[in-house]
């Protein structure tokens, strides 16, 4: 689905938008958003990227029905490191690994063989506060003979209750799983971090299309310990990407 938001949509007050943003405060022990340039060992951003906050806001709520835009996260406790060594492995196990394992006895993985020892800088003992919409696609808005009309104030109502009894679809985590994350209502007596940093390229949104995955990507920077994620990202040409993919499962160069 793409990121623009339909000129249909009636806009008013609060920068455009119909409702006051949503917003969730999610917490932990650890966390670690990654930068993509740096993939064989992993280094944390400053801050939460707005992909993994709506990670979070999908993991407690979420209907094929919309999407949420992330407008800006707040920073609430300073920002403080921690570096992890750990033993991975330095391939990925493809589905075609997976069927030969299956269909022949004589196929192994040694794992002894492929591990690796690799470091992680994280992030330790965060706590960010998350504000967002809610967009419902044109055709859930409409209905159908089969299904009737849906309004955004009943998406908005569903996880307004789930934040509130704690509920979610599946634990939320902190841009790897292993970082679980905690979340509730907004506390107004937290107040954000005096924290000021340009953080430079960071994944805006991921969109899915006939030709796959098509990254779509913004300047970041906080101010006064705010994240404002622009609602349209660069355009295509403004950031030169790799040719190889630089995904976890690409073979490393």
């Amino acid at each position: 689905m793409g990121t623009t938001v339909s000129s249909s949509r009636m806009r008013r007050g609060n920068e455009g938008w119909v409702y006051p943003d949503l917003v969730v405060e999610v917490w932990g022990e650890a966390a670690c958003f990654t930068r993509p340039e740096l993939k064989t060992e992993r280094v944390s951003y400053q801050v939460m990227t707005p992909s993994a906050a709506r990670g979070v806001l999908e993991a407690i709520f979420w209907r094929p029905q919309f999407r949420y835009v992330v407008r800006k996260i707040e920073v609430l406790r300073p920002v403080t490191w921690l570096r992890v060594r750990r033993n991975e492995v330095k391939s990925v196990i493809t589905a075609q690994d997976v069927k030969k394992l299956q269909t022949d006895r004589r196929h192994r993985y040694d794992v002894e063989r492929d591990r690796d020892q690799r470091s992680t800088l994280a992030l330790r003992d965060v706590r960010y506060r998350i504000h967002a919409q809610i967009v419902v696609s044109p055709e859930a808005l409409a209905g159908s003979e089969k299904y009737p009309p849906v309004s955004e104030e009943k998406y908005r109502e569903q996880l307004r209750r789930r934040v509130e009894r704690g509920a979610c679809f599946s634990q939320p985590f902190l841009g790897c799983r292993e970082f679980t994350a905690s979340f509730g209502k907004a506390d107004p007596r937290k107040r954000r971090v005096p924290f000021d940093e340009e953080l430079g390229v960071m994944l805006h949104s991921i969109e899915y299309g006939p030709q796959g995955e098509r990254y779509r990507w913004f300047r970041a920077s906080v101010v006064d310990g705010v994240l404002e994620v622009p609602e349209e990202p660069l355009p295509d040409k403004a950031v030169a990407m790799p040719l190889t993919a630089w995904r976890a499962d690409a073979a490393e160069g």
